[in-house]
């Protein structure tokens, strides 16, 4: 299988290298030029997980490229050349956590570390990737992303008909999701910049995000828990301006393959707005948008969701999310884990049916101090409402508060210590430590290798 897959890497980058090799030199050229056409970055990164507000990609806004160990490693060799020549970088970073909590079986609904009191392998990844050039407009350009992972995460981003079984069937602690699979086209002359994506890419909307690196803290807010994962299908990003940037998709429904029984069409329509100060942005609109029925064991989760950012002075700034999701005839719990019971959480099948109409709203705020070049502070606020049950499996409001520092040893190398204190509050609902505690408080960190 390593001889396979070292093939196809090598076929991969022979071809890119012989189509473009020209190109991707001029593009490389012009992407040291700054921000390119992109407005100046308002945030200083490192150590914040990115200098730009949300709504990716950003088109005009000169590709970063990681040079990690692995590049390093096959630096010097004909694989190595072959991929710096055709801009192909390979990386990847590992993520081990450890916690301690007043829970002793389950951190649900925390994520991502859902084993109280237990040192873990969050997430493991490696990716092959090339980012199109978007500050040129003289040419047609392209590329692709592949992430493979592997850890207890899995949990979170699996998508039915992807190896789904580990979860859907087995229960599995640990697990293996191709979380991302896409190619990319870049096409300079329609407007400013069109993107097309097409395979399987991460929902786009919110302030955390699926992997480590791209996080503020190491645990996630609950309405993060709880809202869609990943999307299969067609996403075309489309910029006006250097401010405006608006970008539809259709996809097969939340975490699901195209192919598999429980998927349907749904829509994405999402805006992103940004000041030309850097002081204030939005990014919001309709993430999902179809049938909303519960199908085949399997969420289909409608959202809308609005994120406002903004930057008081160089040391602070703050991000304000909020959505409201729906689906009709779902069941208490969401989709239906068949696997058993384990310690640490439920499976067992599906839960009851839940007639018509079932929602859940959210809202979380994130305010950041940038201690130095090297730390930040964050401080989260989380309000999540599932209001018959359909997401947590308990209909009850939920908060969450939680504080984190935030330190880069170096490039490769970065850990989020964090306390955390989270609540249920309709009388007699426990929905921690598998339906036995009302509140849960925990100290958790984690770190961050890249290589």
């Amino acid at each position: 299988m390593r001889v396979a897959l070292l093939v196809a890497v090598t076929t991969i980058v022979t071809a890119a290298h012989t189509v473009s090799a020209q190109d991707s030199t001029k593009a490389l050229a012009k992407d040291s030029t700054g921000n390119g056409r992109a407005l100046a970055s308002p945030l200083s990164s490192p150590p914040l997980p990115s200098g730009d507000w949300l709504g990716s990609p950003l088109i005009g806004e000169p590709a970063s490229t990681p040079d990690y160990a692995l590049m390093h490693a096959l630096s010097g060799t004909s694989l190595g050349n072959a991929l710096r020549d055709s801009h192909i970088f390979v990386y990847g970073w590992v993520n081990p956590s450890v916690n301690f909590s007043t829970s002793k079986n389950s951190n649900l609904p925390l994520s991502y570390s859902i084993i109280p009191n237990h040192v873990e392998l969050d997430q493991a990844i490696l990716r092959f990737e090339r980012v199109p050039n978007s500050v040129q407009t003289d040419h047609v350009d392209w590329g692709f992303r592949l992430t493979g992972m592997y850890g207890t995460d899995y949990r979170f981003t699996t998508a039915k008909g992807y190896f789904s079984d580990q979860l859907l069937k087995h229960n599995d602690e640990y697990g293996f999701d191709p979380v991302e699979m896409y190619a990319l086209l870049y096409i300079p002359k329609v407007a400013e910049g069109l993107e097309l994506k097409v395979g399987r890419f991460i929902s786009p909307p919110d302030i955390e995000a699926q992997l480590a690196p791209d996080n503020y803290l190491f645990t996630h807010s609950i309405m993060f828990t709880y809202d869609p994962y990943t999307f299969t299908g067609v996403q075309a990003t489309l910029r006006l301006s250097p401010e405006w940037q608006i970008e539809g998709a259709v996809h097969a429904g939340n975490d699901m393959a195209p192919w598999v029984k429980s998927a349907s069409v749904n829509g994405n329509l999402m805006i992103r707005w940004a000041a030309a100060d850097g002081n204030n942005s939005f990014w919001g609109g309709i993430n999902s948008l179809g049938s909303g029925q519960f199908k085949d064991e399997h969420d289909n989760l409608q959202q809308v969701v609005g994120t406002w950012q903004h930057r008081f002075n160089p040391k602070w700034h703050m991000m304000t999310e909020a959505y409201y999701m729906w689906q009709y005839n779902a069941t208490l719990g969401g989709t239906c884990i068949d696997g058993p019971n384990q310690d640490f959480v439920f499976g067992g099948g599906c839960g009851p049916v839940i007639p018509g109409k079932s929602y859940s709203v959210g809202a979380v705020n994130y305010l950041q101090y940038l201690v130095g070049t090297k730390d930040y502070l964050s401080i989260r606020n989380d309000y999540f409402n599932d209001v018959q049950g359909q997401r947590s499996g308990f209909a009850t409001a939920y908060t969450s508060h939680t504080v984190g520092f935030v330190h880069d040893f170096a490039s490769w190398l970065v850990t989020r210590p964090e306390v955390r204190f989270e609540h249920a509050y309709k009388e007699g609902v426990k929905p921690y430590d598998l339906g036995t505690r009302q509140n849960q408080f925990t100290f958790s960190t984690d770190l961050i290798v890249r290589f």
